[in-house]
């Protein structure tokens, strides 16, 4: 059975993070000295939040990592009872670690709900003595401030190209995969420095083929060719709604793609398109709108069709 590359090439130290040089230094410190206050790592999905938590469990504790770890996703389990059973139940356990306290990681904190903040901030208070926890979130807003006061503030960045591009070599050599240079850069793009995302695609791209070509990327990614959405828009701009509408229809019916999938490409292609700066602008602002539909759960092909015609409209 193939082992799944997410998991398979998560780094097991702290020096094998990619792209988050300064903190992994301030973890390696708290390493060294054998203590640590509650930290709070933010920053978007898939640059290192869990793994450099792990990263840092297993250097604290060495083998015995697993019993001084705890580890919970709070999108999952996102209400006030988790924190008054499951949290304080493991809170109040003692250690047999000579480092004196355990560790809980409570992924996507910034999906608890403000009463299960509320609780989760006095259980901090409470059990400092035995536990340190390490919160992970997407936005840092979304947490409480009693909560961020009393923790050390990490803030991961979004992965510079270049550590996205040895990523994917470093993969690719070990896989004994041949990846061309183009295939690489649609990666990056696509991937968006989520490098969790960019495996992924990786691994669906090298399940028929080791030779990875831009075109077997993008059948792995499920995204359409440039061009196809360079002319959707541009039949759009130029008045021909019918058009622009078939070749939604194939998009969504025939090739499968997603309504968000189709408005994050058509934004990253309205630069390319030979249209006044403008038209573009507000091109972009009725995209923002369509997407910001979408996320909340409004029908995608209706959507999409509303701003191929609000755009054929003004055109």
């Amino acid at each position: 059975m193939q082992e799944i590359w997410t998991e398979k090439y998560r780094p097991e130290r702290l020096d094998e993070v990619y792209g988050q040089q300064r903190i992994i230094e301030r973890l390696k410190a708290y390493v060294d000295e054998k203590s640590m206050p509650h930290l709070l790592f933010a920053g978007p999905a898939g640059i290192g939040k869990t793994t450099s938590a792990i990263a840092l469990s297993k250097e604290m504790y060495g083998d015995d990592w697993s019993a001084n770890f705890f580890e919970l996703n709070a999108s999952d389990e996102r209400g006030i009872d988790v924190i008054r059973n499951k949290i304080k139940e493991y809170a109040r356990t003692s250690t047999s670690s000579e480092i004196g306290f355990k560790i809980i990681f409570m992924d996507e904190a910034d999906s608890l709900t403000p009463e299960a903040q509320a609780a989760l901030r006095r259980t901090m208070e409470k059990y400092s003595h035995n536990c340190r926890f390490i919160l992970s979130c997407n936005y840092s807003s979304k947490i409480i401030d009693p909560i961020q006061s009393r923790c050390a503030v990490f803030r991961f960045r979004t992965l510079l190209k270049e550590d996205v591009r040895k990523w994917i070599e470093m993969i690719a050599k070990e896989e004994e995969l041949d990846i061309s240079d183009e295939a690489k850069e649609l990666l990056i793009r696509v991937g968006g420095g989520d490098l969790r995302r960019i495996t992924n695609f990786l691994q669906i791209s090298a399940s028929t083929t080791s030779e990875i070509t831009e075109e077997v990327v993008r059948q792995s990614a499920n995204i359409a060719r440039p061009e196809d959405i360079r002319e959707l828009v541009q039949n759009a701009v130029n008045g021909e709604f019918r058009e622009a509408k078939k070749k939604l229809d194939r998009l969504i019916i025939e090739d499968g793609l997603s309504g968000e999938d189709i408005i994050k490409q058509i934004h990253d292609e309205i630069y390319e398109i030979p249209i006044e700066t403008r038209k573009k602008m507000k091109i972009i602002d009725r995209i923002g709108e369509a997407e910001f539909r979408l996320v909340e759960g409004a029908d995608e092909q209706i959507q999409l069709e509303a701003l191929l015609a609000d755009i054929a409209s003004k055109s």
